[in-house]
This record gives C-alpha cells, sequence and structure tokens, in this order.
C-alpha cells in the first residue's frame, strides 16, 4: 500500500493527469446522461453535448497518453545510478517495474585519446549512456618502465588503467585499488592494477579481450580499447630536420632548439588496429577526438592504420574538443585554427565536423601560474577556421581543479548531448527510449550546473574575485579572458616585468659590486706580496748612509 501512495507525491508530477482523467471522465458521463435524459434535442443543444463529450474523451485520452510517458521517465531516473536525483530517491525503485537495460539503448559514444583529457570526457558521458567506448594509445614503449612493470613483464597500461578509473561509479576506491602498491615483503614493489591486468591476460592469451573482460569484472561504464597491440614508438620531426623517437623528451628538445613541430608519426607506420577498434568506430552514434596532448595523445591514435578512414567514413557526429592552454614545447603559440590545421595535415579533412571550443571565465591569477611555464590560453581565431570547414562551438566550459585549468566534464557531455536529442528531434524520434531518457538526464543536470554556477557566483563575488561586467554576447570573436580580463591581465604582466627588471638590475649592481670587492682585495693581496721586498731595501739604505 506504502508504495501505491508513491505515485501521488510531487517529485512523480501524476497527479496532475489522474486530475484531468476526473475531469474527462466527468465531461463524457454528462454527455451521455444528457442524451439519455432529454426528451428531445435542439440542433445547438446536440452540438453543445457532442463538443462536451468530445472534449471529456480528448481529455482521457490525453491523460494517459502523458501518464505513460512520465511513467518512463521516472523509470529511467529511478535506473540512473549517476546523478543526484537518484541517490536522493525521488522515486521509489520499489514501487516501479524498471529495466537496467535503458542505459545500454542510449548513444553509442567514442572517445579517442589520452591523459587527463580523455578521462574528463568520459566523466560527464557516463551520466548519459553506458555504450562509451575509450581508445587509447599504449605509447610508453621504449621510457624506462616501473619496478612493477619489469618484474612482471607487462606491457604500458597506464592510459588504460586511468580509463577503467574514469569509467568506474567509485573512482576514489578503484584509483586506490588499481594503483595499489604491496607492502607485503614477498610482494613489495608490485602494483595490484599490473597484477590484475596480467592474471587477466594469461587467462585470455589476447590483451584486448582481457582488458573487455576486465571491465565486465568491474563492473564499469562502457569500454576501454587500446588503439593498437603493436609496439609503436612515437617520433617528431622538427622544422630544421632534427627527428625525436622518445615521446617523453620532445618537449624538451623542442624548447631547447627553439624550434615546432613539422609533423609526427609513429614507427612502425603500418600498425594494425586493436581487434573491435574500427567496428567501434564504425557503429559510433558521436565520435570525440580530444581533449589532451595534440602531438603525443591524439595524433599518434589518428595514425594508426585504418583508423582516421573509418572516422572519415563514418555517419557519425564528429567532434573535436580544443585544449584550454597550449602546451609547451608541442603548441606554443597555437591558435584553435593551428590545432585544426595540424589535425587536417596529418590524417586529411573530413575527421572533425565541430569543434568545441572554449569562452568561459578563467580567473588572471591562475592564467598567470601557466604563463611562467610557456602556456597561454588557445585564441579563438574564427577568420582562419571559416577555411577548414569545421563548425565551432563556443562553450563556457572550463573550470579550475587542484589549482589547475581543467574542462568541465558535465557542459562538455550536456553540450553534445544537446546536439543529439536535436537531431532526434528532427527525425521525429521524441517518443523513443533513447531521446526520453537523454532528454530527461540533461533537464537534470542543466539544474545541477545552473546551482553550481550560483554557488561560484556568489563565492567569487565574496572572495572579490569576479567583477561585475556585463554579459559576453556569444558571437564574441576572442577569448573571453583577453577580452573580459584584459587590464587585469597587463597589470599583473607589467608587475612581472617590472619586478623581472629590478631584479635584473640588483644582480647587475650586486655584480658590479662584486667585481670591484674582488679588485680591491686583489691590489691588497699585491701590496702585501711586494711590501716585504721594499722593507729590507730601505734598511741596507739607511746602513749605508750612517
Amino acid at each position: 500500500m506504502k508504495s501505491f501512495f508513491e505515485w501521488f507525491k510531487a517529485s512523480t508530477k501524476v497527479k496532475r493527469w489522474i486530475l484531468l482523467i476526473l475531469v474527462g471522465v466527468i465531461l463524457t458521463c454528462y454527455g451521455m446522461a444528457k442524451i439519455i435524459t432529454s426528451p428531445e434535442l435542439s440542433i445547438f443543444e446536440v452540438l453543445k453535448i457532442v463538443v462536451i463529450f468530445v472534449s471529456g474523451f480528448i481529455a482521457i485520452v490525453t491523460s494517459i497518453v502523458f501518464i505513460q510517458k512520465r511513467s518512463l521517465e521516472i523509470i529511467i531516473e529511478a535506473n540512473n545510478t549517476n546523478t543526484e536525483a537518484s541517490k536522493k530517491a525521488k522515486a521509489n525503485i520499489k514501487s516501479l517495474i524498471f529495466n537496467k537495460k535503458v542505459y545500454e539503448e542510449g548513444p553509442k559514444v567514442v572517445i579517442i585519446g589520452g591523459g587527463h583529457g580523455l578521462n574528463n570526457v568520459i566523466e560527464g558521458f557516463k551520466k548519459y549512456t553506458n555504450n562509451i567506448t575509450a581508445i587509447v594509445t599504449m605509447s610508453d614503449y621504449g621510457n624506462i618502465p616501473t619496478a612493477s612493470r619489469r618484474a612482471l613483464d607487462t606491457l604500458p597500461l597506464k592510459d588504460i588503467k586511468d580509463s577503467i578509473i574514469a569509467m568506474s561509479d567509485k573512482e576514489d576506491i578503484m584509483r586506490k585499488l588499481l594503483n595499489w602498491n604491496f607492502k607485503n615483503e614477498r610482494l613489495r614493489g608490485l602494483n595490484f592494477g599490473d597484477i590484475y591486468l596480467t592474471a587477466m591476460n594469461e587467462m585470455y592469451n589476447n590483451i584486448s579481450e582481457a582488458i573487455l573482460k576486465s571491465t565486465e569484472v568491474l563492473n564499469i561504464t562502457g569500454r576501454v580499447m587500446p588503439v593498437t597491440l603493436d609496439e609503436i614508438t612515437i617520433c617528431a620531426e622538427l622544422t630544421d630536420g632534427t627527428t625525436i623517437k622518445q615521446k617523453d623528451r620532445i618537449p624538451e628538445i623542442v624548447t631547447e632548439k627553439v624550434e615546432s613541430i613539422n609533423r609526427i608519426y609513429i614507427s612502425p607506420s603500418n600498425c594494425r588496429p586493436s581487434p573491435g577498434v574500427i567496428e567501434s568506430i564504425e557503429d559510433a552514434d558521436v565520435i570525440i577526438i580530444g581533449p589532451g596532448s595534440l602531438y603525443t595523445n591524439v595524433l599518434p591514435n589518428l595514425l594508426v592504420k585504418n583508423v582516421s578512414k573509418a572516422i572519415r567514413d563514418s555517419k557519425a557526429l564528429k567532434f573535436y574538443i580544443s585544449n584550454i592552454m597550449t602546451e609547451p614545447g608541442q603548441t606554443d603559440n597555437y591558435t584553435l585554427s593551428d590545432h585544426i590545421r595540424a589535425i587536417q595535415e596529418h590524417v586529411g579533412t573530413g575527421v572533425v565536423d565541430y569543434c568545441l571550443a572554449d569562452t568561459g571565465e578563467v580567473i588572471p591569477e591562475y592564467i598567470r601560474k601557466y604563463n611562467k611555464e610557456g602556456s597561454d590560453l588557445v585564441e579563438i581565431d574564427n577568420k582562419k577556421l571559416s577555411g577548414y570547414n569545421v563548425k565551432v562551438i563556443q562553450r563556457n566550459m572550463s573550470c579550475v581543479k587542484n589549482d589547475k585549468i581543467r574542462h568541465n566534464p558535465d557542459i562538455i557531455a550536456a553540450t553534445i548531448i544537446e546536439m543529439i536529442c536535436n537531431d532526434l528531434k528532427f527525425h521525429d524520434m521524441q517518443n523513443d527510449t533513447e531521446y526520453l531518457l537523454l532528454q530527461s538526464v540533461l533537464k537534470e543536470q542543466k539544474k545541477i550546473q545552473a546551482q553550481q554556477e550560483k554557488r561560484l557566483t556568489k563565492v567569487s563575488k565574496k572572495g572579490g574575485l569576479l567583477s561585475k561586467l556585463p554579459k559576453e554576447k556569444e558571437s564574441r570573436k576572442s577569448s573571453k579572458f583577453k577580452e573580459k580580463y584584459k587590464d587585469r591581465v597587463e597589470s599583473i604582466q607589467n608587475t612581472d616585468n617590472k619586478t623581472a627588471e629590478n631584479r635584473r638590475i640588483a644582480e647587475e649592481i650586486e655584480k658590479m659590486e662584486r667585481a670591484k670587492r674582488e679588485a680591491q682585495n686583489g691590489k691588497r693581496t699585491m701590496f702585501d706580496r711586494e711590501q716585504p721586498k721594499r722593507e729590507p731595501m730601505k734598511r741596507n739604505q739607511g746602513k749605508r748612509s750612517m
């Protein structure tokens, strides 16, 4: 009985339609009773009864349709274990008949990249669908392996483990588990993640199958796939012809030589994609490239044989998520068009249809930290972008995590999911389970984002970090930071320049004083050395005069 009354809670939003059904029944019954009890009827009275009867009938049918639609939405909300609404238990799950496969019918999303950027995107999308495939590179070949890798003779699986962690519902626990180093004397130096994946590899005798089964055993959202199982080396050719064959040394050598990267390539160039990679790309509804290090995390995946061709031939929506900041030793002074140009020069056109670029607000003090390391905001140069046949979508998708500027996973996912919903709506699929699922979660996520933005604005105003400035138009051409905080940045830069200049002057003065002291000390030393030789001569001269 208790579960029955759950349907009448405000959160279920069903009472309005039940009331409308009652109104419809009353109108229908009134019309029928009027016909039965009236001895004779005029044309006007007949028309009036017909209108009342039809109105009641329409009210009943409409209410039944909307109750069914709302019931399906409640089923989706009850089945969703990733959102705040489900955690607060808005609907009583026990009172509902729901299908856990609802999320399996969500859009098929393929994310290609590596590092923190890829894991951020996964974090956002796992709230909407279980059909997530992360394609990552195993590019640590040639680097010095860890003690655990040497002892177990395992493949470089760091990016694989990080993606598994990102897809887990309990990220913190999964991170501790897979990165746990044993303290036991016999197992000292060994890592649990390496041991587990080694055991799965021995069990299935295929690392690709082992990783796939691992995701099922660990009950994570989606799948993780290495782009290739072949041993590859990421190489870079600089503008002066220098070739670098160590991935980790690329930024260092580029900075030392004051050159830029001409092209990136993998060796061997004909390495084969892992089983299932091409099929996942072909079946995808959405393909997302990046964010991440352009030359060492993004492009190497696209250079594996047939990967870029499969993306080009796919009918999926193809997105490139631009980095918020440039990367020292890789993309120094790169604008957004430079990133797109680099992709098209390496793998051709047709790989990217849409580009997500950040226009959010970043506090200048955080930018200053990046500036000291040689990074700057990626400028959105719309004029040059028009020549690359890529549509740019500008969103406020930056946030600060642990004093580092990161992409906001919720905004990235919401932006792309909204485009999928619009596409489904265009094809008249509003009543499909997929559309209802996405719309339901999207509405909830937008509410959560709005609340977070309000809290952030209040905190920022209290702390004096944000000033009251007019809202910028979406059609703004340049970076939000350079526009909104121009004066503030110039002030910071001037202060830094003056500090550096004063430090340089102080160092010069100190050098001059040091040189002066050394010169004086040198003269004294010379005088002390010459003094003993002169004194005997004076004594002899004195004796002679006597």
